[in-house]
């Protein structure tokens, strides 16, 4: 009787370490929450004695197991996403990683391009390299460069943009050597590659790397911004006013705590993301009282981030005022006529 006990426990304790652990091939993402940005943020010398907030929302993203899974059918806000909707073919979860924070990073330089043009300001932007996103299995670099490394030179020249960086090694052919300065982590390195056919195209060779064009901006006033652990664009709307809101002397939130979403694009657009419905989740339980939203469709539809953003809302039943963006100027005229709280 008591070697049926055991096993019976035994099993039991196996079924729910099963459940709880095992990783299943899918997410799972659920509201996050509302980062204030003023302590991100710091422009030197800048208006920090505002009374309202202004924050960016976040979407959390859990790696499945049986029981997150069956907990999230359920649960209202929790969506199950397969691989192919988050990742890349063939990128691994570090190079996601990495390419949600140069999403951000990228996010980051056209909000302060938006906000010191806003605020009538120098800026200067430069470009600074490529930044490696992927490293091919196989490639000629495979074991050497690794994602997020950013190569400034190639045989001491310096490219000032992505096409430049394509063309030089298009002269190339198969076995030539060639000297790369990298950067990594802070630490500027030197390594000596032998060029391959590409794993994808065997009848070019090249690296075998994914990149994308890497920009660096320099302003007066210099602001830093403090966002390592949070990933993709979608905040470009948000620094872009906390950012001019230190820049000038009023208090653009008018006392209120203001959330939001959108990409910020270089001519000032505000673009359309993912998770919307769970960001305004997000926002209501944390108290917001103004949630901004990418404007690219009426409210009655839900395929559009700012439809859904109104149906969400008016599901939960918030007090919370939900308002469409297309460009920021939009959401410095919503401001400008807000009355102080």
């Amino acid at each position: 009787m008591k070697n049926k006990k055991l096993v019976f426990y035994l099993i039991l304790i196996g079924i729910i370490v099963f459940i709880s652990y095992f990783p299943m091939d899918s997410y799972v993402t659920r509201p996050g929450s509302a980062y204030e940005l003023s302590p991100l943020v710091e422009v030197e010398n800048g208006d920090m004695d505002d009374e309202g907030t202004f924050s960016l929302m976040t979407v959390s993203m859990l790696n499945a197991t049986p029981a997150i899974y069956l907990y999230a059918q359920f649960k209202d806000g929790y969506k199950v996403l397969r691989p192919e909707q988050v990742r890349s073919p063939h990128e691994t979860d570090e190079e996601y990683n990495v390419r949600q924070l140069k999403l951000m990073s990228d996010s980051q330089i056209n909000a302060l391009k938006a906000a010191f043009e806003t605020a009538e300001l120098p800026y200067d932007i430069e470009t600074a390299g490529v930044f490696v996103l992927n490293v091919l299995e196989g490639g000629a670099a495979d074991g050497i460069l690794s994602p997020g490394d950013r190569v400034l030179s190639i045989d001491g020249n310096k490219f000032e943009t992505q096409q430049n960086f394509i063309d030089y090694l298009s002269g190339k052919q198969n076995g030539d050597a060639v000297e790369l300065v990298i950067e990594r982590k802070e630490r500027e390195m030197i390594e000596t590659i032998a060029l391959q056919p590409l794993p994808s195209d065997p009848e070019r060779v090249g690296l075998g790397i994914s990149f994308v064009e890497d920009r660096k901006i320099t302003t007066e006033p210099e602001v830093t911004i403090d966002s390592e652990q949070i990933g993709g664009p979608s905040a470009g709307l948000m620094f872009t006013l906390e950012i001019i809101n230190q820049l000038l002397e009023e208090d653009l939130s008018k006392g209120y705590d203001i959330a939001g979403t959108g990409t910020m694009e270089s001519e000032g657009e505000v673009g359309r993301i993912g998770g919307i419905d769970q960001k305004v989740m997000a926002a209501d339980k944390d108290d917001m009282d103004i949630f901004f939203a990418p404007y690219d469709g009426e409210a009655d539809n839900a395929e559009s981030n700012y439809g859904l953003a109104v149906q969400t809302a008016e599901k939960i039943g918030t007090d919370m005022e939900i308002v469409p963006v297309k460009t920021l100027q939009d959401a410095l005229d919503y401001l400008e006529g807000l009355p102080q709280k």
